[in-house]
């Protein structure tokens, strides 16, 4: 089986997903079909042994509506797609200001007798009309009237069907006037002003919904549109989709990285913000990995590409993002249940209207007709159909824009649930490193400086971890290493060497238990750093203890402020590591977390998610995304900490590509904002139609509450726009501590 991607033209609420959703899965060869109104695309499951895309594109056309294979905006899709969206939009603008263009004159010759007496009596006024409300009726709204002959060959009904029911009613009787046929009144000023509002609506709506989805370009103009190549020993320009694996590229200061790849010669510092959140550039030389869409600061270097197209880091994020925009979340399943029913109920309540009015009651047959058209166009299954998509839309774009992949509705809704988030320790809650933490003088004749030189010093020909951290230190406090005669190792233990014609010694107690060394006078000290998970190394020179340096794992700096904001929020937290008791507790401590477990394998950390569970919690696991795979599936809600690696943007429900712990707390806040704008939207939707249809219908008419068709059908469009507004709020949602 494979999947594709449709972009989808012509829809206008959640029965055109469904009719569309139907006519695919009705489809030979195709598994599943999904169709989101908001982004207007179909995610489609299929054999291509049995069926092509271009079949997939047909069966959508031949119910009345555009497909065509959609592209990622990571590629030249784009351009592709922002073409579509702006030609849809500028679609619509015209047929608005077309049917503005008739329905003015239109207007003042219909009702312009109750201003201007005189025009009751203009000659031919009855065909002017015609002549002006035909082509608003057959032109402009003839999107309708396709729409609702797909829907009725499909043998359902879709909003298309309510408005061309509704203005057919009005244009239709007021032709029959027009012919002589009857007596009565004109309203095509009704049925002209009905599919002006509507496409106002629609083109509001449109322009809303681009706003929505900004945050895709945004992502996709971060990418470089060209690349510099070496072919032939020249330096050839190409654009980006052209780069192919194992070109070598050439960097100039300024200019962005255009793929993924691995410097091979000269060196750089690069501004990995966009990735890292960190606005001190990154230094780079020969080995070093460098991602797409990162900025090269000053230097020239030349690197071979290994991730291009689609599998670079920036265009597995923007299709990330897309997937997580375009899926459904479970409370949508409600909306499309009321959808389904929606139209069908709405014909069916406009008939008995009707009859109700002209048979039972004996109302006359224009006011009955009236309100018939009224209730068919006030409802309003768009707003119903828009008010989760587009919040999911919006709130996701937002998370993108802060480093946040929300992998859809699905996330969003498990997030406002959550009672604990549990933390695995290293790379998560830890830098996943060693780090130099302390360093104590016991010897008034060195500084701290000075022990930290003659240490690394002697470690900087050690391959070990613990070694690494020592000459970092130093390399960072920029102190010039000594040099060093006869240098020797002792596994797992430490190291010594000669300096200055002194024999140095730096080790744990393990190195140090068989000698003659006084350590009573600091083995508090040194027992307080053990106890707190840090390994310590001892230094001696010439048979006497100088000093000491503590190594550690140390706790990200915002963790503390992370763990503080959850147990605002009421979450509990807990700590999972494979460390031993006393690491284990001395980073929960310091970072907040009361609840810990010690000694837990990668592979049974999913076992302590689900006792958990058993107690009735929603669990929030948060890991690297690399060995805590299981415990993030087993989880309510998986997150994985990004930290630039294209790894953790398959694992996990929620992706911190800056690895911010803070993103955490945010990502839980913004869920929780975007599932309220979701309630909101279906509330006030749902609120619109049970209050609208009873007005249309002329229920209050005894109270002279009355609705005429035109302004009722202006109700309908504007709600769809409220709902989309209602959503694009949220982008000005702040994380506030």
């Amino acid at each position: 089986m494979e999947t594709c991607t449709l972009s989808l033209k012509g829809m206008h609420c959640s029965s055109c997903s469904q009719l569309i959703e139907m006519a695919l899965r009705k489809t030979p060869g195709v598994l599943s079909a999904s169709v989101n109104v908001g982004t207007e695309r179909a995610f489609v499951e299929y054999d291509p042994k049995v069926v092509k895309v271009s079949a997939l594109e047909e069966a959508v056309k031949k119910i009345g509506y555009g497909a065509e294979k959609y592209e990622s905006a990571a590629g030249a899709g784009q351009s592709r797609e922002k073409e579509r969206r702006e030609e849809e939009i500028k679609k619509i603008k015209s047929k608005f200001f077309f049917s503005v263009a008739l329905s003015i004159p239109l207007v003042i010759i219909s009702m312009g007798m109750f201003v201007i007496k005189e025009i009751e009596d203009i000659p031919g006024r009855a065909w002017m009309q015609l002549i002006l409300a035909a082509p608003i009726e057959f032109y402009a709204g003839w999107q309708f009237f396709k729409g609702f002959w797909g829907a009725l060959r499909a043998r359902t009904a879709n909003m298309d069907s309510l408005i061309a029911i509704g203005t057919s009613a009005a244009f239709l009787y007021s032709l029959v006037v027009t012919l002589g046929l009857v007596e009565g009144e004109l309203y095509y000023e009704i049925a002209a002003l009905l599919i002006t509002f509507v496409l106002l609506g629609k083109w509001l709506e449109a322009r809303a919904k681009g706003k929505a989805s900004e945050a895709i370009s945004a992502l996709a103009k971060l990418q470089a549109k060209s690349a510099i190549i070496i072919r032939d020993d020249k330096e050839v320009e190409i654009p980006i989709e052209q780069v192919q694996v194992n070109d070598i590229v050439v960097v100039k200061p300024g200019q962005k990285i255009p793929v993924d790849g691995i410097v091979i010669d000269g060196h750089s510092s690069v501004d990995e913000s966009m990735v890292t959140g960190e606005s001190i550039p990154v230094e780079k030389q020969k080995g070093d990995k460098v991602i797409g869409a990162t900025i090269n600061s000053t230097g020239v270097f030349t690197f071979r590409a290994i991730k291009v197209g689609s599998e670079t880091l920036i265009a597995g994020i923007i299709k990330l993002v897309e997937d997580a925009q375009a899926s459904k979340a479970p409370i949508q399943r409600f909306a499309d249940k009321v959808s389904a029913y929606f139209v069908p109920t709405v014909i069916a309540l406009a008939l008995i209207t009707f009859v109700t009015w002209f048979f039972i009651i004996g109302n006359a047959f224009v006011p009955s007709m009236l309100a018939f058209i009224a209730v068919l166009v006030i409802a309003c299954p768009c707003a119903l159909g828009l008010a989760t998509p587009t919040a999911i839309i919006t709130g996701t774009g937002l998370g993108a824009k802060m480093g946040i992949l929300i992998k859809g509705g699905e996330a969003l809704e498990a997030a406002r649930k959550i009672d604990v988030v549990v933390f695995d320790k290293t790379g998560t809650l830890t830098f996943g490193k060693p780090t130099l933490a302390d360093i104590l003088v016991f010897d008034k004749k060195y500084s701290s400086e000075k022990v930290l030189q003659i240490a690394a010093s002697v470690e900087k020909n050690s391959e070990h971890p613990l070694a690494s951290a020592i000459v970092k230190a130093a390399q960072d406090k920029k102190i010039e290493f000594l040099k060093i005669n006869n240098f020797s190792s002792v596994s797992g233990k430490g190291v010594q060497a000669e300096v200055n014609n002194q024999m140095i010694i730096l080790g744990n107690r393990a190195m140090l238990e068989n000698s003659k060394l006084n350590f009573s006078n600091f083995e508090e000290k040194i027992s307080n750093l053990e106890k707190q998970g840090k390994t310590v190394m001892t230094l001696v020179v010439n048979d006497q203890i100088i000093g000491a340096l503590a190594v550690a794992d140390l706790p990200k700096p915002e963790a503390k402020q992370a763990i503080t904001n959850l147990k605002k929020m009421k979450i509990k937290t807990f700590l999972i590591t494979g460390d031993n008791q006393r690491t284990a507790k001395a980073v929960a401590v310091e970072v907040g977390i009361e609840n810990f477990v010690a000694e837990v394998l990668p592979q049974n950390k999913a076992e302590e998610v689900k006792k958990l569970q058993a107690g009735g919690m929603k669990v929030s696991f948060v890991g690297d995304g690399i060995n805590d795979a299981p415990a993030l599936a087993q989880a309510n809600l998986g997150i994985a900490m990004g930290t630039g690696t294209d790894v953790a943007l398959e694992t996990g429900q929620i992706v911190l590509v800056k690895g911010n712990l803070m993103d955490v707390v945010r990502a839980i806040r913004l869920s929780q904002a975007t599932f309220r704008k979701i309630v909101q939207n279906l509330f006030w939707a749902l609120i619109y139609n049970i209050a609208g249809i009873p007005i249309a219908a002329g229920v209050f008419a005894f109270a002279g509450i009355t609705l005429r068709p035109e302004f009722a059908g202006l109700a309908m469009a504007l709600s769809s726009v409220s709902v989309v507004s209602n959503s694009l709020l949220l982008r000005r949602w702040q994380f506030k501590l």
